[in-house]
């Protein structure tokens, strides 16, 4: 039986998350869109761990301007979206739909996952039940659609949202009560996002991290996996862009 993998979650800028995923059995370290290098390395050599990967899920420099200095202090490989080549000049490995990429013996499948970016990609372990999911997913919300359609951002969301319940999802942001309190304008009779508003204000009065979130608890407070079509997710979208609450 192979021993669950460790996530460590660490905070950089303002609002983003890095994580780090640790392999206890061969002591191997991935690191997943380091936004910054110095909080990530700190958190690393605090655990005596040396991070041989960095996992970038797109090119945006929050998400990948730590990636230099994490390869100048560890040696780290950088593998990226191949459809973001040209924009992630440090990438040592490109990748698309159906590669893999591997920790020790836990293996995670690259899923296309545009719309955010045009080449957007999240790292699925099945085995493990868990998912980096970038700027795809959010606790309760999804991405700015800065580069793809609704369509491409609503199959993506639907595809995250079929896995297994339990499946644990891990995003780069802490935009949980913004997305929140939006579902709640959204969705004023659903008594789930209700519940999950408290709880996430609560967290958040004592400075506590709201993700990683799951599947379960997206399909039940989502609003944007929970709508039945692209048209309707850009209109939920264009509305969030605008909400002031």
């Amino acid at each position: 039986m192979t021993a669950p993998l460790q996530v460590v979650g660490v905070p950089a800028l303002s609002d983003n998350y890095v994580w780090l995923i640790h392999d206890a059995e061969t002591g191997e370290t991935v690191v997943v869109d380091p936004a910054e290098a110095a909080p990530v390395l700190a958190a690393a050599d605090a655990r005596g761990w040396r991070i041989g990967q960095v996992w970038n899920t797109h090119w945006h420099p929050d998400h990948t301007a730590g990636n230099q200095g994490v390869k100048d202090a560890h040696g780290a490989i950088v593998t990226a979206p191949a459809a973001e080549a040209e924009k992630i000049p440090t990438a040592d490995r490109l990748v698309a739909e159906g590669d893999a990429v591997t920790i020790g013996a836990h293996r995670a499948m690259i899923w296309e996952t545009p719309a955010h970016t045009a080449g957007h990609i999240s790292y699925h372990f099945a085995d493990d039940a868990i998912a980096f999911v970038g700027d795809t997913m959010f606790a309760m919300g999804c991405g700015r659609l800065f580069e793809g359609t609704p369509e491409q951002m609503h199959a993506a969301l639907q595809r995250l949202a079929a896995l297994p319940p339990e499946t644990v999802i891990y995003c780069a942001h802490e935009y949980t009560l913004s997305n929140a309190r939006f579902a709640a304008h959204v969705e004023p009779d659903n008594a789930a996002v209700a519940e999950r508003l408290a709880e996430v204000e609560r967290l958040r009065a004592g400075g506590q991290p709201t993700v990683p979130t799951t599947i379960g608890a997206e399909r039940a407070t989502n609003p944007f996996v929970r709508v039945d079509s692209a048209a309707a997710l850009a209109e939920r979208r264009a509305a969030k862009d605008s909400f002031k609450g």
